[in-house]
């Protein structure tokens, strides 16, 4: 059995400045139980098919140990089930860019971040499927 290899790369991560400012001027937006995310189609090529960053608001969570804690969390959920999402981007052709910010203010467990990053892939791949708009 021939397993495929669960990484999270840098050519995976968002990090075009550009990119980031054209997602939040005209990208699309959905929330979630417990995310806001701005999406939208990209219209430069990207090295993966999709690219994303993940944002805790510092006024929600002062300390950077607890931020940086719940983004790991939202990381290895995204790293362990991106590949539901990354077989329909490339069997559409489609290459998107996102940002997941997170809404509430308490420190979610491992099992409802995973819940729910699985909740955003979902919709995602269906909002890509039936939109066409480009950021």
């Amino acid at each position: 059995m021939n397993k495929i290899r669960e990484t999270f790369d840098k050519s995976e991560r968002l990090c075009s400045r550009k990119i980031i400012e054209s997602l939040f001027e005209s990208g699309n937006i959905f929330y979630t139980s417990q995310y806001k995310v701005v999406w939208g189609k990209s219209p430069v090529p990207l090295p993966s098919p999709a690219q994303v960053v993940f944002s805790v608001s510092k006024k929600g969570f002062r300390l950077a140990v607890t931020r940086n804690l719940i983004k790991r969390r939202m990381r290895e959920a995204y790293r362990k089930n991106k590949h539901l999402l990354y077989e329909r981007l490339e069997s559409e052709n489609i290459q998107i860019a996102f940002v997941v910010i997170l809404k509430g203010n308490t420190v979610p467990d491992y099992i409802t971040v995973e819940r729910s990053i699985k909740e955003l892939i979902n919709k995602l791949i269906i909002l890509v499927k039936g939109n066409t708009i480009i950021c």
